[in-house]
């Protein structure tokens, strides 16, 4: 607590914030959703000990449940042999031991996450299960059309790449282009309409044809750096480092971790890049953030796609719906990234790296004192790109910032001088949001369903705004 930033948190009894609607309305069902997981588990067990002990774990999220709903008091978090566990229980102390609707946002969801977590950590049957698997795998299959769409464009681009012998100046404004298509895609990741794809065909971008479709998409983008981080990678490529490493924080699984992997592959296949290191969560996490285990289902899915989309999923099976067959064509694009991807993983070119330090409570404020050795790691990378709104909270403290405050301010001891190159690729989904123009966030409450009469910033809750902000800390 004593690292972070002294602009006060966000709280979850201020009824302006998205803290407040978090953790009244959307935990309770999260818990929900994760019992109801595990009992269709458990009802399908054939061990009587694995499922007695499955029951044991429903009762104790229900109990969870019931302190949350009734604003009970937080309790310090069992011992499962976890590192983290004194740093939650002491901040926990230093709290004040407080309850659940009078507490910062943001040590109360990681501690949320974290707790549910020890449940089934202490268990015997039930170490390494996620109740929020199954929720993963099926926005992922949901997400077909996007995907197949994806894959089929990204395999002609990189075909089209490995020939591409041009020069000049337009061709140098084509590959900038281009870098921005991927990143935007990657920004927009949780949406699942395919209206940011329009311009990424390797062909028009040539043309320079796909600006308009690009300016259309970047509308709500409220702050872009795309065009500095571009030339800290073309900078390194151009001067021939060796090794130019870029490092992508992970944020959610599905069809988010298959546009990072796209945008991971392109920074290879163009040489901004000769090594991505993917972050994810050692610990089910925010429900949907990658594990990875999320990264092998991934990549079995790929390997296998007519396997994947033709068997019946458990809800198909309840409703006798047969899914459709997946074409030979779109069979071959998927099998085409797998082999790309599979190919950069075992040649390490694309390696996956967990660290705790990741579901930790607070902020990356702490990063450079309480995990040195990854903060000198992530020093080595030309950009680390940290992705989605959780780790945009993190970075900023989750703190009550005045909106025009400079990210590079707000994001402390990682920002000017840290020696770390930080990207923040976030759709808005919480209050927090710097880097803003004086003025812009009083224009956009003033917009329908912006703000309202209590002086809640919702605009910023709904995923349709962006920040792309980025920091030189070299």
């Amino acid at each position: 607590m004593e690292l972070d930033t002294k602009t006060a948190p966000y709280l979850t009894n201020d009824k302006s914030s998205f803290a407040y609607v978090s953790a009244r309305d959307r935990w309770p069902i999260i818990i929900t959703q994760a019992i109801d997981d595990l009992y269709r588990s458990v009802s399908q067990c054939d061990n009587t000990e694995k499922r007695d002990e499955g029951k044991r774990i429903i009762e104790e999220l229900a109990r969870l449940k019931h302190e949350l709903q009734h604003d009970r008091q937080l309790t310090p978090i069992r011992d499962d042999g976890g590192a983290d566990i004194a740093l939650y229980n002491r901040e926990l102390e230093q709290l004040g031991t407080p309850s659940w609707f009078n507490i910062p946002w943001l040590f109360c969801e990681c501690y949320l996450y974290r707790r549910l977590n020890t449940s089934f950590s202490l268990s015997k049957h039930w170490k390494t299960y996620d109740v929020f698997y199954r929720q993963k795998i099926k926005t992922f299959r949901s997400s077909r059309p996007a995907v197949l769409e994806l894959a089929a464009r990204y395999r002609d681009l990189v075909t089209q790449m490995e020939h591409d012998n041009k020069t000049g100046p337009e061709h140098d404004e084509a590959q900038k282009i281009l870098f921005y298509e991927m990143c935007e895609i990657c920004l927009w990741g949780n949406a699942t309409d395919l209206s940011l794809l329009t311009s990424l065909s390797y062909e028009d971008i040539q043309k320079l044809q796909g600006s308009e479709a690009r300016k259309a998409s970047e509308k709500n983008i409220l702050v872009n750096d795309l065009e500095t981080t571009y030339e800290v990678l073309k900078k390194a490529k151009l001067e021939g480092k060796k090794e130019r490493r870029v490092d992508i924080v992970l944020d959610n699984a599905g069809f988010e971790l298959y546009v990072d992997l796209i945008l991971a592959g392109y920074l290879l296949s163009s040489g901004l890049a000769t090594l991505v290191v993917l972050h994810p969560k050692s610990i089910p996490w925010f429900v949907s953030d990658v594990l990875p285990a999320d990264f092998a289902a991934l990549l079995s899915a790929l390997a296998d796609p007519k396997r994947f989309y033709e068997t019946p999923s458990d809800e198909d099976k309840l409703q006798n719906i047969t899914p459709p067959s997946l074409p030979d064509k779109d069979a071959a694009d998927l099998g085409f990234l797998f082999q790309e991807w599979a190919q950069m993983h075992a040649e390490g070119q694309l390696i996956m790296r967990p660290n705790t330090f990741w579901t930790y409570p607070g902020s990356y404020w702490r990063l450079p004192s309480t995990e040195k050795a990854l903060f000198e790691d992530l020093k080595t990378s030309e950009v680390v790109i940290f992705k989605g709104d959780l780790n945009y909270r993190k970075l900023t403290g989750d703190a009550a910032w005045d909106p025009s405050t400079p990210f590079t301010e707000a994001i402390g001891p990682l920002g000017p001088g840290s020696g770390v190159n930080v990207l923040a690729l976030r759709t808005c989904k919480a209050d927090v949001v710097v880097g803003l123009k004086p003025g812009q966030d009083e224009e956009i409450r003033a917009m329908e369903g912006g703000g309202d009469e209590i002086g809640a910033r919702k605009w910023a809750w709904s995923g349709k705004w962006a920040v792309v902000s980025f920091s030189e800390g070299k």
